[in-house]
């Protein structure tokens, strides 16, 4: 599969800033047309982490993969992430991002959203290892869920947007410094999702 093919990648598609300040999120609707979302539930070395929560360990409401370069290890939630080498769709996936982006990534974070369970609570993506002002992006296949922002100290700036199937969303700018984002649980029975969200560590 070649995901360069003219007719299976929007490339450089005009975006307009999701956020009405201190960030920038650039949405490309359908980047990807090639619907690959069975072939990387079946390739990708899922995995059920957990974490603690006053003291019980429990499941993260989601399964998840960590892929990159051998020596990018990557902590979060008190989980730490030994990466598996970038498989060739991934690789691929990656370098479209970059060429959208203009930004290089050499680690990819996978969550698998098995229904309208699972989840990713509120959180920003502000760790040392990814630098000041990190640029992310963020990649859906799979059925549509919802992606929301909240302003860490203006309580009533929120946005809130739905991601479809080979939508790429990339977060730069002071986004992380200021805001904070999350995948909500939902009643309405959506179908399986797997987000890719590639970044540079360095």
């Amino acid at each position: 599969m070649d995901l360069f093919n003219s007719d299976q990648l929007n490339l450089f598609g005009g975006s307009k800033n999701l956020l009405p300040f201190d960030g920038e999120v650039l949405l490309y609707p359908h980047f990807f047309k090639e619907d690959v979302f069975e072939q990387l539930v079946n390739e990708t070395l899922w995995k059920q982490d957990k974490m603690k929560i006053y003291g019980k360990e429990v499941n993260f409401p989601r399964l998840t993969a960590w892929y990159g370069e051998s020596d990018k290890v990557y902590v979060y939630s008190g989980v730490v992430n030994v990466p598996v080498k970038f498989s060739p769709l991934l690789g691929v996936i990656k370098q479209a991002a970059e060429q959208q982006s203009g930004h290089r990534f050499n680690t990819a974070l996978l969550n698998y959203y098995r229904d309208g369970n699972d989840s990713m609570g509120w959180h920003s993506d502000d760790e040392s290892e990814l630098g000041g002002n990190p640029v992310i992006a963020s990649v859906s296949f799979g059925a549509s869920r919802v992606f929301q922002f909240k302003h860490k100290r203006q309580k009533d700036a929120k946005v809130s947007v739905e991601l479809h199937n080979g939508d790429l969303l990339i977060m730069q700018g002071k986004t992380q410094h200021h805001w904070l984002h999350q995948v909500p649980k939902t009643a309405k029975r959506p179908g399986p999702r797997i987000n890719i969200t590639f970044r540079w560590i360095g």
